[in-house]
């Protein structure tokens, strides 16, 4: 009992160090570096085009004719910036942009085996976000840097059923990379009023697997509907976190309790989705695609954490922090128009909803709903090579934070005004043959 009441104050003494990063990362991106970005999503288990299908739906494999391989590259550009207001009672600047340029490769590969078996392979990335705060910055006892991602390695494999089904399975074996940083309050005294931060830093990398299952059905040539389910994907981090500089009251409860060196668990979930398209051709020139999806993000809003004793007693004391997230949902719309054999124009729009409920964002997380519009056009080259160029602009608007922790991180209070994701996307598919 008395070991459960130390453990219990371990938690609650080094997990309230954490509550920004518990609340950060969580962003399932639709744009993996293919020309899917100019759609705006928009058919993304119908389509069935290029070699990126054994994510998007693995069933579409079977539409592929021959070998094809598909590589992309792709910049992420974020408008997200933060305007402190009256009511923050923390002093510093307004922390910068913290979400910059990241760049992004994905690689697909779909292999036929005989008449009605593919296989293919991909490696990709779309899941995780990345902020980083200037330091000194009025939210800095939430969040300094605070990184989130996941790498997937995919194989798959699909069996066309007959004339019109199809269908396809996919593993989703997940690297997740976890780096998180934040100051800590040492100005707790009125002896120690200029005290300078001490820092709390954790870092972990850890693997996670689930898998797809997709279905496509074609009555016609040219008209296809899709479903694909992901499960979820469980990442359990585990590190112990660097604490330094402490010399306030945190300091030394932590210090004079020997709890600076106890491994801090964290268990994430990736969430579970449901992806419906539908994907007609109107005329050879011209096509519609249309998405309905859901994705169980209050299932990732449950985050376990758990704190670990001494090696010589590894007993393990945990909780759940629910985070109270929502699901989501998306629908999309895209075209596509062929002006000549060798050109073909894409235009998309998708909007998602807010995973997080009554517009109570966090400076962790400052992902709300998001509309997206999607240009590009893709260029047959030559019989088996086809290059597409695309760009998108995720828009989320106003995003208004209110925090207040008490007095040893305050309150944060303002707004990232007209928040903004760009993307910018060049890829190739080699073996192709140009559709749609």
């Amino acid at each position: 009992m008395v070991r459960k009441k130390i453990l219990a104050s371990v938690i609650m003494a080094v997990a309230s160090l954490l509550p920004a990063f518990v609340q950060a990362g969580g962003l399932s991106l639709y744009e993996i570096a293919t020309s899917d970005v100019g759609l705006a999503s928009a058919g993304w288990a119908a389509r069935a085009q290029d070699p990126s299908t054994l994510l998007k739906n693995p069933a579409g494999m079977s539409l592929l004719e021959g070998n094809q391989f598909q590589g992309g590259a792709q910049l992420l550009q974020g408008g997200i910036a933060f305007s402190p207001s009256a009511g923050t009672t923390v002093d510093g600047n307004s922390g910068g942009t913290p979400v910059g340029v990241l760049p992004a490769l994905s690689m697909f590969y779909v292999h036929g085996l005989g008449q009605d078996f593919k296989v293919g392979l991909g490696v990709f990335s779309n899941f995780g976000l990345g902020m980083s705060y200037d330091s000194g910055w009025v939210g800095r006892y939430y969040a300094q840097n605070n990184t989130l991602l996941g790498l997937s390695i995919m194989p798959a494999l699909s069996y066309r059923i007959n004339e019109q089904w199809s269908i396809g399975v996919a593993a989703n074996v997940m690297i997740g990379y976890l780096n998180y940083s934040a100051a800590i309050n040492n100005r707790d005294t009125i002896l120690n009023p200029n005290a300078p931060d001490g820092q709390m830093a954790m870092n972990d990398t850890t693997v996670g697997a689930g898998g797809n299952l997709g279905l496509l059905y074609e009555p016609k040539k040219g008209t296809r509907f899709g479903v694909t389910y992901y499960s979820q994907v469980k990442l359990n981090f585990g590190a112990t976190p660097s604490i330094t500089g402490l010399t306030g009251r945190i300091g030394t409860a932590l210090q004079s309790r020997g709890l600076l060196n106890k491994e801090l668990d964290l268990g994430m979930t990736v969430p579970q989705s449901v992806m419906l398209s539908s994907y007609h051709e109107f005329t050879d020139r011209w096509a519609m695609m249309l998405d309905f999806g859901w994705q169980d993000w209050s299932q990732f809003g449950k985050v376990e954490v758990g704190v670990t004793g001494d090696p010589a007693n590894p007993s393990t004391m945990s909780t759940t922090t629910n985070l109270n997230y929502q699901d989501t949902y998306h629908v999309a719309l895209g075209n596509r128009y062929r002006i000549n054999p060798a050109w073909l124009i894409n235009s998309g729009f998708a909007w998602d909803s807010s995973m997080t409920k009554n517009g109570n964002y966090t400076v962790g997380l400052p992902i709300g709903a998001a509309y997206r519009f999607g240009l590009g056009a893709e260029w047959q080259a030559s019989p088996k090579l086809n290059v597409a160029f695309s760009y998108e602009l995720a828009y989320g608007g106003d995003l208004p934070v209110n925090q207040n922790r008490g007095p040893m991180a305050g309150a944060v209070v303002g707004q990232f005004p007209s928040s903004y994701i760009n993307f910018f996307q060049v890829s190739f598919i080699w073996g192709s043959v140009a559709k749609g």
